[in-house]
């Protein structure tokens, strides 16, 4: 991870403006400057952690803990009648900043944009063979 502080961190810190939303010891929140949808919000930990595998728990419980609140909010100021959380790690995976954020897509009526993909089929022998490898790498 980059020494320099990410857009994210600066926000945090006061040093670039940012239509704030919530805030609290762990999290900020605020609205996306190059939204998707109307009322698009990014809720960001304040640790600077690349990547959610990266993150302390204390962090990712109070990012999981206010999720639901912000949601609610955005819904009910924006009218939305449905949304999209993504999350994003790593370059490969659309990541644009190195600093974990959760994006909340409000979606309406008439919302164009899409986030569906082709689903493949699950070979239930390498299937069982990942999950108990998963499962042993778990902490």
């Amino acid at each position: 991870m980059s020494e320099e502080p990410t857009i994210f961190t600066r926000i945090i810190n006061g040093e670039i403006p940012c239509h704030k939303v919530y805030e609290d010891e762990y999290v900020i929140a605020f609205l996306d400057i190059q939204p998707l949808t109307r009322g698009h919000t990014l809720v960001v930990p304040k640790e600077p952690a690349p990547s959610i595998d990266r993150l302390s728990e204390e962090s990712a419980s109070a990012l999981g803990g206010v999720l639901p609140t912000i949601c609610r909010a955005v819904m009910r100021a924006t009218g939305a009648v449905a949304y999209n959380l993504i999350q994003n790690n790593g370059h490969e995976a659309g990541m644009s900043i190195a600093h974990v954020h959760i994006h909340i897509i409000p979606r309406f009526p008439d919302s164009t944009h899409s986030f569906l993909w082709e689903y493949g089929k699950i070979d239930h022998d390498d299937a069982k063979t990942l999950a108990e490898s998963i499962f042993r790498a778990i902490e």
